[in-house]
């Protein structure tokens, strides 16, 4: 697994806003917003190759948040496997506007079967 990598891509509308995710009070991409997009390409860089019946939940995540993005802009993030031990899976994740950073940091996923994982809840 490691060296998969995939890019993921959300337009800031009013839905993904500081304002509206309640993160702060400008009309920008929220952090979390950002955040989750991140996390939706660790998790879809590895969907297609784990066990059936498995999937991968979020463990952790730290990145930093570098530069504003505005309504109508596009954002990609994209997340690189950087290691992989047992169920643990590290990433290495970025998001850009263009050619512009927004943020970076790290990413760590559990691979866990899906019916286990909702039994336990």
């Amino acid at each position: 697994m490691k060296g998969l990598q995939h890019t993921s891509q959300l337009t800031v509308t009013d839905a993904v806003t500081a304002i509206t995710m309640g993160s702060g009070d400008m009309p920008v991409l929220a952090t979390p917003a950002m955040m989750a997009l991140m996390e939706n390409a660790a998790m879809l860089a590895v969907a297609d190759h784990l066990p059936e019946g498995s999937t991968t939940v979020g463990g952790h995540i730290s990145a930093s948040h570098l530069k504003p993005t505005k309504l109508g802009d596009t954002v990609t993030a994209t997340a690189t496997v950087t290691h992989v031990e047992g169920k643990k899976i590290e990433f290495k994740v970025e998001a850009r506007c263009g050619d512009t950073l927004l943020g970076e940091g790290t990413h760590l996923r559990f691979i866990v079967d899906r019916e286990r994982f909702m039994r336990r809840l």
